[in-house]
């Protein structure tokens, strides 16, 4: 594939897509970490940027004409918590394993139930993997509603790899789903992804057209899914099958303030 287009071009790929009623609602699915918040080592002190909430707000204030969505790895709370989006975005989180909607009051969240051979696999992981990250430095656990993630991005290069590896190794016997992401693997019971998550959604809502962007490994099952046509978005480096490309999360920012600015005009005829 060639090397992908940049922001610019983005930019006026989505004004065609407001003009033009028969691709509405546009369907905005974004990841979080490294897309509308800059990658922290503690993933606990990631904040949207503030430019990023602004331009949320105000896509939000064209229902009909735009749909906003969160695509992330993070658990469904610790994505609420963080992410200050509003009412009426979708959450999806676990890497489509999760999800709710924002309320004015809450999450109306859909409920997800493990049966007793996925619950018994989910210990079995949240203990072996908790042996691999045992005496290396920066290597930690986080468990989620139905996976469990090592982190090393605060572990040298070489104890990174290594707890990386028996993570893979692990996640091989144990997981239903093994994701390999920076920094990160993680391993889930259930058979899921982003890519099938953002399809269910799309066809939910009808989207005539569907921005996706994000940053990692994990974001290409999006983008795959919407290909050809969907305006898919990686930002930063490193190979990807998106159409465009933005160097950081304040480009991200930024495309999305010029998209609000584009339906304020197409509003007001």
């Amino acid at each position: 594939m060639p090397d992908p287009l940049d922001g610019a071009a983005l930019r006026a790929a989505l004004r065609e897509a407001v003009a033009d009623p028969a691709r509405h609602p546009l369907l905005v699915a974004l990841d979080f970490d490294g897309t509308l918040a800059p990658l922290q080592d503690d993933p606990q002190a990631s904040r949207v940027l503030p430019d990023a909430v602004t331009a949320l707000r105000a896509l939000a204030a064209h229902p009909r004409t735009v749909r906003l969505a969160l695509l992330s790895g993070r658990s469904m709370g610790d994505l609420h918590r963080l992410a200050e989006v509003p009412p009426g975005t979708v959450l999806i989180g676990s890497h489509g394993a999760e999800r709710a909607r924002v309320a004015e009051h809450g999450l109306d969240r859909a409920v997800m139930t493990l049966t007793d051979e996925q619950q018994d696999r989910l210990d079995g992981l949240g203990g072996e993997m908790q042996a691999v990250a045992r005496g290396r430095d920066g290597v930690w656990v986080e468990s989620k509603p139905a996976a469990v993630a090592v982190h090393t991005r605060m572990a040298d290069p070489a104890t990174a790899e290594a707890a990386e590896r028996d993570a893979l190794a692990v996640g091989g016997r144990l997981g239903s789903a093994v994701l390999h992401g920076k920094k990160v693997v993680e391993v889930s019971v259930l058979d899921a992804d982003k890519g099938a998550a953002l399809s269910a959604l799309r066809a939910e809502i009808g989207a005539g057209a569907v921005l996706v962007a994000g940053d990692d490994v994990t974001d290409e099952h999006a983008f795959e899914a919407v290909a050809p046509e969907g305006l898919t978005l990686k930002v930063g480096a490193g190979p990807t099958s998106a159409r465009f490309r933005v160097p950081e999360p304040q480009d991200v920012a930024d495309l999305l303030a010029d998209l609000a600015v584009a339906l304020d005009e197409a509003a007001a005829g």
